[in-house]
């Protein structure tokens, strides 16, 4: 599956069927010494992306699940992500256990592959066993902290076991398959153990829309996961979607073939019925529009159809919040629904600042959307002429018009990829029109002669200051408000302790030299002296290039100042 995942990491919600047939063989080494018998009939695993903007998958994801498996680095210890994964099980009450992946990283390990953990653990050396010690040691401390206590599984007492809170660590491999068995056949211990109760299949529908995705060949189908209960061909369904509630026939049943994940492209096998616990691929009309994360039930005979729909519908709120749009703002194209739902939340709550978004889309794009975004350019916001694409193929007919209106197109399948895109797009962006509003933009500052330093009187003057208030900039025009308004120049140099610099701040003394190409001849004694202070000669313009281009490099005195001087130059 991750070979599959761009870049390695997950980036949407799937899900894995292990038959028990392929838990006895995968736990045979283990349970040669362990000697455990594995009853369930099967384990549905969801994989859910780990990384910070996935928080709705995530969360979708751990609401599903009876039992959880927390993926901890054993080189980096707790994420910010991992933390935010524990909260949330803790919240749902779901008992987990902890897989310390990447020990085969350690220093020299020896890889022994899909080894029992302890029998790997035998074959290293000395080193990399007390380097393995010192790292599980520190990723349980980080969990303590946490509010976790947790032990190596298999030097938990039975008290710990018995003790709910205690939560049992697996050193792990993804990449040589350590320490699977190891997870496997605890979670079947788990299940067996714990939560056979909550485990007991009942006949109640109870299943959840995990994504929307457009299928070649299929049109628009939703991957449910089946709790409980069954579903079956013919049966009519109802699905919940922005618009209201859909009712539709389900045309097909489709799931991978087992220990295949339900996202990863294979042929697909078609079932007349399935049951519960069970990822599925449900075909039909109208699923478009259906939200992910939202329940879906089926009418039977003697139901009321209105409640139904009603029942279906009452989740929605939350998930509408999120998917609502600004008037100005980027177009952003992802392949299923939570992926868009994530790079929403990111690009809303992430970002600092926020990056608004004005338009959504599922699937391909195509050249009605550039047309769509391509009205930025004539709001007088062509930054904003951007579709940020996520996942989805750009049909070649929508690059060529994106070229011709101006419309550019971000793309990548890792989402922090997509942010780094835009960002730097911004940035340079900002950059070029602070380059272009630096000739009009004119920083506040009230300055003082000194007249001790007095080095040149005319053309150019060059005096010691001391900047009173604000922040003195080069290229910034002087004036003298107390005589009519008297241009002096425009400042061309700033030093200090003869090294150049571009600005002088509030309190600090300088030399400066000051240009005045209109009036070569005004010299310091004559027209003015030092009983006089300096001022930046504002002007509506320039504030308001300060406001668009500047704000972040004025602190709140400055703006302060700014408002002091509008009513020295009499700016409304």
């Amino acid at each position: 599956v991750q070979g599959g995942e761009a870049g390695g990491i997950t980036q949407q919600i799937g899900a894995t069927y292990f038959e028990q047939k392929t838990l006895l063989s995968q736990t045979k080494r283990l349970n040669e010494t362990e000697k455990f018998d594995i009853t369930i009939p099967g384990m549905l695993v969801i994989d859910t992306p780990g990384h910070e903007s996935f928080t709705n998958l995530r969360s979708r994801g751990s609401s599903l699940c009876d039992v959880a498996i927390l993926v901890v680095d054993l080189m980096h210890g707790l994420e910010q992500q991992t933390i935010e994964s524990l909260n949330m099980l803790r919240k749902r009450g779901t008992p987990f256990v902890v897989a310390l992946n990447k020990v085969d990283r350690c220093y020299d390990w020896k890889v022994c592959p899909d080894a029992p953990i302890r029998d790997a653990l035998k074959e290293q050396p000395e080193g990399t066993v007390q380097e393995f010690r010192s790292r599980s040691e520190n990723a349980k401390l980080q969990l303590a902290e946490q509010g976790v206590n947790s032990n190596i599984y298999w030097e938990m007492g039975d008290d710990d076991w018995e003790n709910s809170d205690f939560v049992p660590l697996v050193p792990t491999s993804a990449v040589s398959g350590e320490g699977v068995q190891d997870v496997l056949l605890l979670l079947c211990q788990m299940a067996q153990r714990k939560i056979w109760r909550q485990l007991m299949w009942h006949a109640n529908l109870q299943c959840t829309v995990l994504e929307v995705k457009q299928i070649d060949g299929l049109g628009m189908t939703v991957d449910v996961l089946v709790v409980n209960g069954h579903l079956k061909e013919g049966d009519r369904a109802v699905f919940c979607t922005l618009g209201g509630p859909v009712v539709t026939e389900i045309r097909g049943l489709l799931t991978p073939p087992p220990s295949r994940e339900m996202r990863v492209k294979s042929d697909y096998i078609h079932h007349k019925e399935v049951k519960g616990a069970l990822g599925v691929k449900l075909i039909g009309n109208g699923l478009e529009k259906v939200m992910a994360g939202t329940p879906v039930l089926t009418i039977q005979d003697g139901d009321e159809e209105e409640d139904i729909k009603a029942e279906v519908m009452s989740d929605l709120t939350s998930v509408q919040d999120k998917l609502s749009v600004d008037k100005l703002g980027v177009m952003v194209h992802a392949s299923t629904l939570g992926a868009l739902e994530a790079l929403l939340q990111f690009l809303r709550e992430e970002t600092d600042p926020p990056i608004p978004v004005s338009a959504i889309g599922i699937g391909a794009i195509h050249k009605k959307d550039v047309t769509r975004i391509s009205i930025m350019n004539e709001k007088k916001k062509p930054e904003y002429a951007t579709i940020l694409a996520f996942d989805v193929d750009i049909n070649a007919e929508a690059r060529t018009h994106a070229a011709e209106m101006g419309v550019r197109i971000f793309t990548a399948d890792i989402i922090y990829h997509l942010f780094d895109q835009f960002t730097r797009f911004m940035d340079n962006l900002q950059e070029q029109r602070r380059q272009d509003a630096a000739a009009v933009a004119v920083f506040p500052s009230i300055i003082r002669i000194l007249p001790q330093h007095v080095f040149n009187q005319k053309d150019p003057i060059i005096v010691g200051i001391e900047v009173v208030e604000g922040i003195l900039k080069i290229g910034t025009p002087l004036c003298i408000p107390q005589l009519g308004g008297l241009h002096i120049g425009k400042v061309t140099s700033i030093e200090c302790n003869g090294k150049e610099q571009e600005t002088a701040r509030k309190g600090s003394s300088v030399a400066c030299r000051i240009v005045n190409e209109t009036n070569p001849t005004i010299t310091y004694g004559r027209q003015f002296d030092s009983t006089h202070c300096l001022y930046s000669t504002l002007s509506r313009n320039s504030i308001n290039a300060l406001k668009e281009n500047f704000k972040d490099k004025l602190e709140n005195e400055d703006w302060r100042l700014v408002v002091k001087l509008k009513k020295v130059f009499n700016i409304i």
